[in-house]
């Protein structure tokens, strides 16, 4: 028999937990439409409620709690329902903010930070942005960058957007159920990737009366018939415990000393960063032909670079960061989530050192 694969790109999705895959399961009981009145709708109603409630009380938030198909929904949603003039964004942040921000209408202003070559945000940009920017711009920040696990200052930017009246929106997806929760204004989490199922995700907000409603359900800031069993299987993932996340570390560890150790290169290695992911340059080895060697070998990672329409793209991130094409284009990542083990972590360096030796020789 073949061994068995080696999943180490838990930063783009994690597998679904058996806590979540039963509450699910269970949930597709409560089959009725949530917004029906009759009992069957009105138990349906309950059951997403109660899995609402337990969602926020998992993530010690007091404020409202907006489910939606995904991250990138609830940061649509914010971004362009929220009552503000203009957006003040980082260039390190995920595509789905770039994209919006890219289509921008005249009547928002658009201001991009800095960020320094660890991809740490430079908040001396963001006062200057505040300073010249929109009457009431909303500041959006990453809490953790899923291509390098660079973790911001998000408490800083808070304290700074605060002073000058402008409300914060952090993309918590990364980090949302392994790390506390910032005191942002709007925070977008995700549930698959921390062991829930796809296709469902969440906008907590502090204050509803920052965002316009467009009508529908979620209190009129979401249109579509509730997914109940979804919403069951995220509350029942965040319930479970986290105390892999230090094993993480020690492993994130071993990976980096064997990396440096055969010539490779750990990026954002200055900065504080999420234990679960980590980003790697292999000198004279292109991305993608790193990511056919590994998945041959049957380890699955993925690339720092992002793949649209068959090419492989310059990392915007990597760029922002001061990397060249070439470099960028040699960086993969590994991430690991609570089914990581040892054996995986040293299986991946063995591929790493023959892969790096048979460039030098």
């Amino acid at each position: 028999m073949a061994d068995p694969r080696i999943y180490l790109d838990h930063a783009a999705t994690t597998p679904v937990l058996a806590e979540a895959r039963a509450a699910m399961a269970a949930g597709l009981e409560s089959w009725a439409n949530p917004s029906s009145p009759h009992a069957d709708g009105r138990a349906a109603r309950a059951a997403l409620e109660a899995a609402r409630a337990r969602i926020a009380e998992a993530l010690g938030w007091d404020g409202e709690v907006i489910l939606t198909s995904g991250a990138s929904e609830a940061i649509a949603i914010a971004m362009q329902a929220s009552k503000t003039d203009g957006w003040i964004v980082s260039p390190t942040e995920h595509d789905a903010v770039q994209r919006i921000v890219d289509r921008a209408p005249d009547t928002r202003t658009v201001l991009r930070l800095a960020v320094d070559l660890d991809g740490r945000l430079v908040l001396a940009s963001l006062q200057r942005a505040l300073d010249a920017g929109a009457k009431r711009p909303l500041v959006i920040v990453q809490s953790v960058n899923s291509e390098t696990g660079v973790m911001q200052d998000v408490e800083a930017v808070t304290a700074m957007a605060r002073e000058a009246r402008a409300p914060v929106l952090c993309d918590c997806s990364q980090s949302a159920g392994k790390i506390p929760l910032p005191d942002a204004d709007m925070i977008v989490i995700s549930a698959h990737k921390l062991g829930g199922p796809p296709g469902i995700g969440a906008l907590l907000v502090h204050d509803p009366g920052v965002l316009n409603p467009s009508g529908g359900q979620e209190k009129g800031y979401r249109s579509g018939t509730e997914n109940v069993p979804a919403a069951l299987g995220f509350a029942a993932a965040l319930s479970v415990s986290r105390n892999w996340i230090d094993r993480a570390a020690d492993l994130r560890h071993q990976l980096e000393s064997a990396i440096r150790g055969a010539g490779g290169e750990v990026v954002a290695e200055g900065a504080q960063r999420l234990p679960t992911i980590g980003s790697y340059r292999m000198p004279g080895v292109q991305a993608n032909a790193q990511l056919i060697q590994f998945d041959l070998a049957g380890v699955a990672v993925s690339a720092g670079s992002a793949c649209s329409s068959g090419t492989l793209k310059t990392s915007a991130v990597l760029t922002a960061m001061g990397w060249d094409e070439k470099a960028a284009g040699e960086v993969v990542r590994v991430s690991f989530g609570p089914s990581t083990t040892r054996a995986h972590v040293y299986r991946f360096i063995e591929l790493w050192r023959a892969m790096a030796e048979r460039v030098r020789s």
